[in-house]
Formats: C-alpha cells, structure tokens, sequence
C-alpha cells in the first residue's frame, strides 16, 4: 500500500519536519521516543533504522520526525519518504 507525502513542514523546532501523507497513518496519537518502544509498529520500526531519528509522532495523515542536533535533514528526509512510500 505505502504512503504517498504530500508535503514536508517545517516546525517550530529545528530538529522536527511534520512530513503530511495521503492516508491516515494512525487514528490516535503515537508517540515513540525509542527504537525500543517503537519495535511492535510496522512503519515506527523503521522510521528508527535512520540513523539520527530520536522520536516519533504518528496521528491522522501525518508523521512529525524528529532528529538529533547534527544529523542533516538532507539526509534524513528521503529516506522518511522512501520507507513512508514503501510501508
């Protein structure tokens, strides 16, 4: 099925993009602040495999991604969309 991003936002904190999807990702909040909590949840998983992702929220359509300090957006966001995509 996958996930179709519409649009990637910025938000207030440099270290966070809110990445809008097609489709609902999840009808109540999730939030994941460890690639421990996030290892039953299919897509969380994943999002966590980044290396520089330190937190998760998923509601509605869609994802806020948070990073680490130095890790570089440029980096980070395609591959949020490549397993968004695929997932």
């Amino acid at each position: 099925m996958g996930f179709k991003v519409l649009e990637i936002l910025v938000t207030p904190n440099p270290n966070a993009k809110k990445f809008i999807l097609d489709a609902a990702v999840s009808s109540q909040p999730l939030s994941f602040f460890s690639a421990a909590a996030a290892k039953d949840h299919a897509v969380a998983s994943k999002l966590f495999a980044i290396p520089g992702v330190t937190n998760l929220l998923l509601l509605g359509d869609f994802v806020t991604v948070s990073k680490e300090a130095e890790a570089r957006w440029e980096t980070i966001a395609g591959q949020v969309v490549k397993i968004l995509k695929s997932s």
